[in-house]
């Protein structure tokens, strides 16, 4: 008979057993985390004080910003208080509600990005009535309901999973998604894998294909309308940051989620998370400050360096 316990830890097997790796990916981590937090804060707080930029495109590039501070604050920390701790554990209650923000943060963060797509869509195919369809009022409402939705979305497999009993082992590849949790429990979980391959895969599905089609008709529109060169560059300048985010996002929320069939395949997976928690939200400030001129001069006035008397907005 298997050994039926109600687990008060788990043991992490961490990302590497050499122990002189472990300082260096400790060093690595924290200059990722200190970079998510300085550029990702810096993009809010100009999002915030800027006049300029209080737009619906800039509202939803703050949130994001915000989703990303919050995704690998909740993430790292933890992981990198085990490489420096001889015994990797995390509590239960520790564990489950790491989860719990994983999933809402991700699946906030997804929805986040075909709303931004959609904002895209409007901006150039209706721009006439881009000011009525994106108002303030509208734009709060999307975002509270993508919070909102996605908090909930994530309580469904924090409760689920906080149900779960476990036998035998309880070490985990890593402690903030479900998947690893449900290889160690036992009795019926067939609930709890149907979650993640319907409904997680299909909310995932939906978002991306959302974001895609708002593409599709937007290189349809700019192609049938027969736009000029310049003009055809310009709309999709303006759309190129967020679909290189788009991809990085569900490039890694794939392999994540493709099943693992060896050992190799799971030390694969386990790094493919790290990477989706830590180097991903890292990028969202380098790919668009870059591309950006309004957020790049109002970086430039939030660090006190003149900027020129004529910008680009007065031409």
């Amino acid at each position: 008979m298997e050994n039926i316990t109600r687990a008060n830890e788990f043991l992490s097997l961490g990302l590497t057993r050499i122990q002189e790796l472990q300082p260096v990916i400790f060093t690595v981590l924290l200059i990722l985390y200190l970079i998510n937090v300085f550029g990702n804060g810096a993009i809010l707080v100009i999002v915030i004080s800027e006049p300029r930029l209080h737009s619906p495109m800039y509202f939803f590039l703050g949130n994001l910003s915000c989703l990303d501070i919050c995704y690998s604050s909740v993430m790292l920390p933890k992981l990198m208080l085990n490489l420096l701790s001889t015994r990797k554990a995390i509590s239960f209650p520790g564990c489950i509600t790491q989860l719990h923000l994983f999933h809402f943060l991700g699946s906030t963060e997804a929805m986040l990005l075909t709303i931004m797509a959609f904002d895209r869509f409007v901006a150039i195919c209706y721009p006439l009535c881009y000011e009525v369809i994106m108002s303030p009022q509208v734009c709060i409402l999307l975002v509270g309901v993508t919070w909102f939705t996605g908090f909930f979305y994530a309580l469904m497999h924090s409760v689920m999973t906080s149900h779960l009993n476990f036998c035998g082992s309880q070490k985990l590849n890593y402690f903030f998604d479900v998947k690893p949790l449900l290889e160690l429990a036992c009795g019926d979980k067939r609930l709890n894998q149907w979650l993640i391959f319907i409904v997680t895969c299909s909310q995932a599905t939906a978002a991306c294909f959302l974001t895609l089609l708002s593409y599709f008709y937007i290189i349809g529109f700019l192609v049938f309308k027969h736009q000029t060169c310049s003009a055809l560059h310009k709309a999709l300048s303006a759309c190129a940051s967020h679909f290189m985010v788009v991809c990085i996002f569900y490039g890694t929320v794939g392999l994540v989620y493709i099943p693992a069939t060896s050992t190799t395949s799971v030390i694969q997976e386990k790094f493919v998370a790290v990477i989706h928690t830590t180097v991903t939200p890292v990028l969202n400030p380098l790919i668009h400050t870059p591309r950006n001129e309004e957020v790049t001069l109002a970086l430039r006035k939030l660090f006190g360096r003149k900027l020129p008397k004529d910008g680009w907005w007065q031409h």
